[in-house]
């Protein structure tokens, strides 16, 4: 019923900027409100960018002023414009609902390597 797929992950070096992408299956954007959760490893996964369905965003300090998140809902597409990456942001970057569970449905992540 639900599928998410991220990429647009990389290796690049601090200051870079990437842009990451998360294709949906069904109907999810127009129901929930969404995110992109970021992961290290032996670390907990924490939320950085979240939209509602009405346009709303908001940011984890850590990543405010950096990311921007947006929605194209004609193509069940969410996206995550992230520039001035540094070192800290290294990580596996998912998209789902704000209030999705650790056992709930994820999808694989996409990779984001920041070197120094």
């Amino acid at each position: 019923q639900v599928q998410l797929v991220e990429s647009g992950g990389g290796l690049v070096q601090a200051g870079g900027s990437l842009r990451l992408s998360c294709a949906a299956s069904g109907s999810i954007f127009r129901f929930n409100g969404m995110g992109w959760h970021r992961q290290v490893p032996g670390k907990q996964r924490k939320l950085v960018a979240a939209i509602t369905s009405g346009g709303s965003t908001n940011y984890a300090d850590s990543v405010k002023g950096r990311f921007t998140i947006s929605v194209d809902n004609a193509k069940n597409t969410m996206y995550l414009q992230m520039n001035s990456l540094k070192p800290e942001d290294t990580a596996v970057y998912y998209c789902n609902s704000l209030i999705a569970r650790p056992s709930d449905y994820w999808g694989q992540g996409t990779r984001v390597t920041v070197s120094s």
